[in-house]
């Protein structure tokens, strides 16, 4: 199944993802969407990407129900955003050398996560990195360039069998 998130000019960092006939709110790059992603252009990728990989914390949720490859994060995880790295837009355990975000976090945004295929085959140093899909912030603030939902929905993404998402221009 292939869900579809639509962004309309004017609506901040607002945009409407349409998953079969369901309709929710997502919340995009505080710089909006862009066809020529840069790493730390604070813009959302447009495009059709496969979604990858599904991460969770075992320790605040029970595994999710998802046709996606599953694994479970721990403290020690992080995700490569270093152009220079031989491992940029990567999983990477920590400690790691090269720069990077830990996926662990105090607050609740990456206690679900789903990879965005963006630039990770292969990928192009410099062409931007860890495009997720993950839980949006309660102030529903902009993301760095990701798709943010609430819990519900993207549990319901992952539970209807989304295995791609197009990015509308």
């Amino acid at each position: 199944m292939m869900i579809h998130l639509f962004h309309e000019a004017g609506s901040g960092p607002y945009a409407r993802l349409h998953c079969g006939h369901k309709v929710m709110r997502a919340v995009i790059g505080r710089n909006g969407l862009t066809t020529r992603k840069q790493e730390g252009d604070l813009c959302t990728p447009v495009g059709t990407f496969a979604l990858r990989q599904v991460y969770f914390r075992a320790d605040r949720l029970p595994a999710p129900r998802t046709s996606l490859p599953l694994a479970a994060l721990s403290p020690h995880d992080g995700w490569c955003d270093d152009p220079h790295s031989p491992l940029y837009n990567q999983l990477v355990h920590l400690p790691c050398p090269d720069r990077h975000e830990e996926l662990w976090k105090a607050d609740s945004i990456y206690d679900l996560i789903v990879v965005i295929g963006y630039n990770d085959d292969p990928a192009r140093p410099g062409a931007g990195s860890a495009i997720f899909m993950h839980l949006q912030r309660p102030n529903l603030s902009p993301t760095e360039g990701c798709v943010a939902l609430e819990k519900a929905d993207l549990l319901h993404v992952l539970q209807a069998g989304a295995k791609a998402i197009t990015i509308h221009p």
